[in-house]
């Protein structure tokens, strides 16, 4: 049976799954690793595609990626050919590295967003590849550290993460940690997570199928979205007074579209 086209436009919210074939390694060593996370940065940048939250392990790497304008899987297939023809050539390989194509779960940002950053950046943890939140803070690997300020990577959108915890730069970090501790706390009382990602994956599955439902309104968005930057007058009522964030979504589409070009929107500058 044929694979069905992602569905995807710019803007749109995905928890990306990249596993090895055969469960087998897909890094073995820091310069692999190194090597992964530097084509993902670039890529991000090139293609304008948001990098909120991501974790790389042994087998597999978690995303949360949001769509720039070329499109998740446009954006995935650069980096992981790249990475697998680079990683085959240092490791006197050949094949496939990766599993079939890479696992894109759309979510639904106002109700996913917060649990998502905290699921994906608690793996290094929840794998066993650090002890505690304090070694997770130093951890490299994963974009947890960039959120208090440890590390930087540019190309991560620290800063709408953090819009999230706070009005200020101080208060958000500070009200991220206290929820990425509560996170642990809530991990470890539940077996179902802290044991296995099968329990996460199911409820991400469901999650996709209410977006999957919810198609229609998303096409009559794309449509006002259009008609208001075509200069018309005539849009209607119905993708304007949605739940949610779905104005501002709008608006900041057709300002995107009137810079020429669609990406994530502008980070906010804290002070």
């Amino acid at each position: 049976m044929p694979r069905g086209a992602r569905l995807d436009t710019p803007g749109t919210l995905h928890h990306v799954i990249v596993g090895g074939i055969e469960r087998r390694n897909i890094v073995d060593d820091d310069l692999d690793r190194g090597n992964f996370v530097k084509r993902l940065g670039q890529v991000a940048l090139d293609t304008r595609t948001a990098v909120y939250a991501w974790a790389l392990l042994g087998n597999r790497a978690h995303l949360l990626l949001c769509s720039g304008r070329v499109g998740i899987a446009a954006c995935m297939r650069r980096i992981l050919t790249g990475y697998a023809v680079s990683y085959n050539r240092r490791h006197q390989r050949h094949g496939h590295l990766f599993q079939n194509r890479c696992k894109s779960i759309i979510c639904e940002e106002d109700t996913c967003f917060t649990e998502l950053v905290h699921y994906i950046q608690l793996n290094p943890l929840r794998a066993g590849l650090v002890d505690s939140l304090s070694m997770l803070d130093r951890y490299p690997w994963c974009g947890h550290a960039v959120v208090p300020a440890k590390q930087d990577f540019p190309w991560q959108d620290r800063d709408h993460v953090l819009e999230w915890f706070g009005r200020t730069r101080g208060a958000a970090q500070r009200a991220y940690r206290e929820f990425v501790q509560e996170g642990i706390a809530r991990e470890e009382s539940d077996a179902r997570i802290l044991g296995s990602s099968e329990f996460v994956w199911q409820v991400l599955e469901e999650a996709e199928q209410r977006v999957r439902r919810q198609l229609p309104v998303a096409d009559q968005l794309e449509t006002a979205v259009r008609l208001i930057s075509d200069g018309h007058t005539d849009v209607p009522e119905a993708p304007m007074l949605g739940p949610g964030q779905r104005r501002f979504h709008i608006e900041r589409r057709i300002n995107e579209n009137m810079d020429g070009g669609l990406g994530p929107p502008e980070r906010r500058v804290f002070h």
